[in-house]
């Protein structure tokens, strides 16, 4: 299974980044390979499912099983979908100084036969330009000067 991890410090506050996260109809005006995002079935109490259209190479679509612990952490599990076997992650969130450390975490094993090098690439490569995004998220929506 590859995984991938990351930690930036954000500078808003954990309520302000959690928005972000947890705003899953705005994704495909930020994040360039996400067509389409959204929640498609409330489960009650902490849990949605949220389906993603995605292009990387060709279109695929998956949904994920979310769990909310506002404003600490979101964790997700597989639910279905058109390429992965396994898909788990989770944002989980820190207050420093009014700041947010984000510590990003994926891991994932996918239905046809990828090398360990490939989907290793396949999970981690798009991770700092999606880190730069949210970066982008973030001063677009609570830093205007």
């Amino acid at each position: 299974m590859a995984s991938a991890e990351a930690t930036e410090v954000f500078n808003c506050t954990q309520e302000q980044f959690y928005s972000i996260i947890t705003d899953f109809e705005s994704y495909s005006k930020f994040l360039s390979e996400v067509e389409d995002c959204r929640v498609v079935e409330d489960l009650g109490g902490n849990e949605k499912i949220v389906e993603y259209h995605v292009k990387v190479v060709k279109p695929f679509a998956y949904r994920l099983l979310m769990k909310f612990d506002e404003p600490h952490s979101l964790t997700w599990t597989f639910d279905s979908g058109d390429l992965f076997k396994v898909s788990n992650g989770s944002w989980h969130l820190q207050d420093v100084d009014g700041k947010t450390k984000a510590t990003y975490r994926v891991e994932a094993s996918f239905k046809m036969f990828v090398p360990g090098p490939i989907a290793k690439a396949l999970v981690s490569v798009n991770l700092p330009n999606m880190m730069a995004s949210y970066h982008k998220r973030v001063a677009s929506l609570f830093n205007k000067v």
